[in-house]
């Protein structure tokens, strides 16, 4: 069975040492009082319930999944995930950055981001109820009534409702512009909503009182496409006016999905009959307000490859160390024993590094946007809040599509390590695969992502997000430039900042006289500008581990940090080069292509 340590020293390293997260979050005024002490605790206090409480429940949940009762259309959990739930409820855990005029906590959601990582490391098929529910949380407290705030928010925060997004149908996933869910208005203000949603994770499910769905449909006057789509929520369960829980809301689970992985969590197929909705936001402004869950998803979900990254990258560590076969190249190492343990082979050390690499990146990427997340909503400067926003809008694609591609081949990596023995179940491994290769593909498949990067974010401002973020990377390069121990880092670094100029106005280029070109190039182009960001972050590291060093530290962390940085540099990044040629092959070898896919 596998086992999982919270990584609180790297976490408290990247906040406190790196990103410097107090003294930057305390220029916000929610944030004034705010102490490292404080924030060390909770994560140590998250990081216990996750490997305590959640971790255990994860390898007999995906042998279980969950089970569907068509007679009565409620789902049942596996066995321990209700408990759980209820200890995450008591303890305050749903309500850590919440708003506390609705009862939260008001924390930063750089916290939030930590905890919800040491979750997914622990059991990512449990973690999305309670994922998806602060999801349906910041779209209410963003672009809901006062009235549906008062009514929801609230249970919300405290976790004793979760809540759901319904976007895909059948006939449509990516382009939500297709969908054919109705919405007929009734004389008292609401809706009755009429339609079939499939792949709702947390659809249904035992866990709490209420199931809070909001519903993607059209109105009769709808304009086709996409702006024609409004927001409704539209609760399991009818509330009435003083707060308790009503009438069944025609809106039932009809099907469960069965699935290469996550099966702890209910990914079900809804049936809406005439279900009673109220409007969220605007008519026919549906995706604006729904795009406030779905952006808060996309970071959540690489937050998800992350946990996985790192609880596969400790077991195989694990494994190597102990796994005894053959003897090293270089002669034997382990003399006293029959054959070495499996860590002295170059290949596995490779493996075993490339996980540990994009563990640490990923996490330094993921807390970075957390803490301008912060910014972004709560500063009271509103330059430094359009700033910080531009740079999550910027990099959110990226913590998506970058860190799940990273984590699929570092949980596979990481299987391999253990050989035949990762393939079967009892060691969890199989599982961290199976359970990782979602995350390429819902909240926008990672293509969409490239395609969000290159043509909104990049190629719409004309480069101006790129070019801001840019500037911090100047500004460590202008720093480390001239010091010699940080050549090795700062060198490609800066070689690579200047190659993203050219190669960004190239794309752009091609793809006036042939959009196209936008497509071909874009996947590439997005892992390009994931090197670049985790090139930056590895170098800012490996800064602070040098200064510590020198300052006369005998800490072995920083040390790690150093030769996890030396390899990042000398055996990932360099894949940016081939990246750029692909990337400027053009478009002609992908759709010049008639006979060869006839």
């Amino acid at each position: 069975m596998p086992t999982y340590t919270p990584p609180l020293r790297d976490m408290q390293f990247v906040m406190h040492e790196v990103l410097n997260a107090v003294d930057e979050l305390k220029a916000i005024p929610q944030h004034a009082d705010l102490d490292a002490d404080t924030l060390n605790a909770v994560l140590e206090e998250g990081g216990r319930f996750a490997a305590e409480v959640t971790q255990p429940l994860n390898l007999n949940g995906d042998a279980q999944g969950c089970v569907l009762d068509k007679d009565t259309h409620e789902v049942k959990t596996p066995s321990g995930f209700k408990q759980a739930y209820a200890q995450y409820v008591e303890g305050g855990w749903p309500a850590l950055s919440c708003d506390p005029a609705f009862g939260g906590q008001g924390l930063p959601v750089l916290i939030n981001q930590c905890i919800y990582e040491m979750l997914n490391s622990a059991n990512q098929a449990w973690t999305m109820y309670p994922g998806l529910s602060h999801g349906a949380y910041e779209a209410l407290h963003a672009h809901g009534t006062d009235a549906q705030k008062k009514t929801y928010l609230g249970k919300l925060t405290s976790g004793h409702w979760t809540g759901t997004m319904c976007l895909t149908e059948p006939h449509c996933g990516t382009d939500l512009g297709l969908l054919r869910t109705k919405a007929e208005p009734q004389a008292d203000g609401t809706y009755k909503i009429t339609g079939n949603k499939i792949f709702i994770s947390a659809g249904e499910h035992d866990m709490a009182e209420n199931i809070v769905h909001l519903v993607l449909a059209r109105l009769p006057d709808a304009p086709k496409g996409s702006k024609g789509i409004s927001l409704f929520l539209v609760p399991k369960f009818m509330v009435n006016a003083d707060g308790s829980l009503g009438a069944r809301n025609p809106i039932f689970c009809t099907g469960l999905e069965h699935k290469m992985g996550i099966h702890g969590n209910a990914t079900a197929q809804i049936a809406l009959d005439g279900a009673v909705g109220t409007m969220v936001g605007q008519p026919h402004k549906g995706l604006a307000a729904m795009f406030v869950m779905m952006n808060a998803a996309r970071l959540g979900v690489g937050n998800q490859s992350l946990g996985l990254t790192e609880v596969a990258y400790q077991n195989a560590l694990a494994y190597a160390k102990e796994r005894q076969q053959m003897r090293s190249l270089s002669g034997p190492k382990a003399k006293d024993q029959p054959a070495d343990p499996i860590i002295v082979h170059p290949d596995v050390r490779k493996m075993l590094l490339t996980a540990k690499a994009y563990a640490e990146g990923g996490r330094a990427m993921a807390m970075y946007c957390a803490m301008m997340l912060d910014k972004s909503l709560h500063h009271p400067d509103e330059k430094a809040r359009k700033d910080a926003d531009e740079i999550v809008a910027l990099l959110t694609p990226i913590v998506k599509a970058f860190i799940t591609d990273n984590g699929f081949a570092a949980t596979n990596a990481c299987m391999q390590v253990f050989g035949g023995h990762g393939y079967i179940h009892e060691t969890g491994m199989e599982q961290f695969v199976r359970d990782a290769r979602i995350n390429l593909i819902y909240e926008g498949t990672n293509t969409v992502q490239s395609l969000d990067l290159l043509g909104r974010k990049v190629l719409a401002n004309q480069g101006a997000s790129l070019r801001k973020f840019g500037k911090q990377i100047e500004a460590l390069i202008q720093q480390e430039g001239v010091n010699e121990q940080m050549a090795e880092f700062i060198n490609p670094l800066a070689g690579l900042a200047e190659q993203m100029t050219k190669f960004t106005t190239e794309i752009g280029f091609k793809g006036l006289t042939n959009p196209d070109e936008v497509g071909g190039a874009s996947v590439d182009y997005l892992r390009v500008a994931g090197h670049l960001v985790f090139g930056y972050f590895f170098a800012r590291m490996a800064s602070v581990a040098l200064q510590k060093i020198a300052e006369g530290s005998a800490d072995p962390f920083y040390t790690a940090k150093l030769q996890t940085a030396r390899f990042y540099f000398a055996r990932l990044f360099p894949e940016t080069a081939s990246l750029m040629r692909t990337a400027r092959s053009g478009v002609a070898n992908l759709l010049d292509t008639d006979a060869a896919l006839a």
